[in-house]
């Protein structure tokens, strides 16, 4: 989908590692949220709350999912699923851009 229509966007950014990972918060009707965000290169480890769906709009990187031991390349067009209350890594090759759905 290439546009979300009717909902809340969350003016405070979301700001990570020195301002390398931005993102804004979007909240629809039916209280479920994603973010829309940019990571800039570098090495990252996020921890999840909720199940999330990491859609790579553009951009390149490996991410080491929870209990894997192999890193996976991930590209624009493509995405990945990080389960509920676990952390991933992440090492961003370029400029990505992304969304991120969270899934109660």
């Amino acid at each position: 989908m290439a546009e979300f229509k009717n909902v809340t966007v969350i003016k405070d950014a979301n700001i990570y590692f020195d301002g390398k990972v931005t993102s804004r918060t979007i909240v629809f009707a039916d209280g479920s949220r994603k973010t829309l965000g940019v990571m800039l290169p570098g090495d990252y480890e996020f921890g999840t709350g909720d199940k999330e769906l990491m859609e790579i709009l553009s951009g390149d990187l490996e991410v080491l999912l929870p209990g894997s031991s192999e890193w996976k390349t991930v590209e624009g067009g493509q995405s990945f699923e990080v389960p509920a209350n676990s952390k991933f890594k992440l090492k961003i090759k370029k400029l990505t851009d992304y969304c991120c759905s969270f899934i109660k």
